[in-house]
């Protein structure tokens, strides 16, 4: 008998770790993601994807994926504190990144706020746009996958809404407009697997 509840205890046991395991890697990372993200610590900057490297660009061209927002999934974590610490890094100093430009096909941005005082970078899961202003704005715009150059777009949209999951999974909408709009409109194009000079391709044809 005693030998007999020491074994259902160790099954219950094991299949509640499974269980628990299940919350914290929730599989929203394939193990090769994996791999990338743990390889160095979370203020460690990840490389980021060029266009000038043909396997870089081909990833960048890719549509990324869904990601479960689960505070407790501790990769997801790790990689959210890396990514911002690449947009930080002194190499990159940029405004706004995506997960795509560091090789991970998911739906995450850091955005900076110039709408909000003090000018935070914050971070977004799965962000989409469902509604853009007719009033346009002109703006320059780079891109740290697209080195060495910057362009004037006047296609961007003078106000957008967005919808988006946070990291504590909560699930908000949100009206922005001038240029923190702009920044979104980049990295949600990151997320299509589209870049700005694809905009400008447009503006240039419609010139002729």
């Amino acid at each position: 008998m005693k030998s007999n509840y020491l074994l259902i205890l160790g099954i219950t046991i094991l299949v509640s770790a499974c269980n628990s395991s299940k919350k914290v890697f929730n599989d929203s990372f394939s193990s090769e993601q994996v791999d990338m993200i743990m390889s160095s610590s979370a203020s460690t900057p990840m490389r980021v994807f060029k266009i000038n490297n043909k396997q870089d660009s081909l990833l960048l061209r890719t549509k990324s994926e869904h990601i479960m927002a689960n505070p407790n999934d501790i990769i997801l974590q790790r990689f959210v504190s890396r990514l911002y610490a690449t947009v930080r890094d002194s190499i990159s100093l940029g405004v706004g990144i995506a997960a795509p430009q560091v090789g991970i096909l998911k739906n995450i941005i850091w955005v900076q706020r110039f709408d909000k005082e003090n000018l935070p970078f914050e971070v977004y899961l799965n962000p989409t746009i469902n509604k853009y202003s007719e009033e346009k704005q002109t703006r320059k715009e780079g891109c740290l996958s697209i080195p060495n150059r910057s362009e004037i777009l006047n296609t961007r949209a003078f106000l957008i809404e967005i919808e988006y999951d946070t990291m504590e999974a909560e699930h908000k909408t949100e009206t922005i407009e001038g240029f923190t709009s702009v920044i979104f409109q980049h990295e949600i194009d990151h997320l299509n697997g589209i870049l700005y000079l694809d905009h400008l391709e447009k503006e240039s044809k419609k010139d002729f």
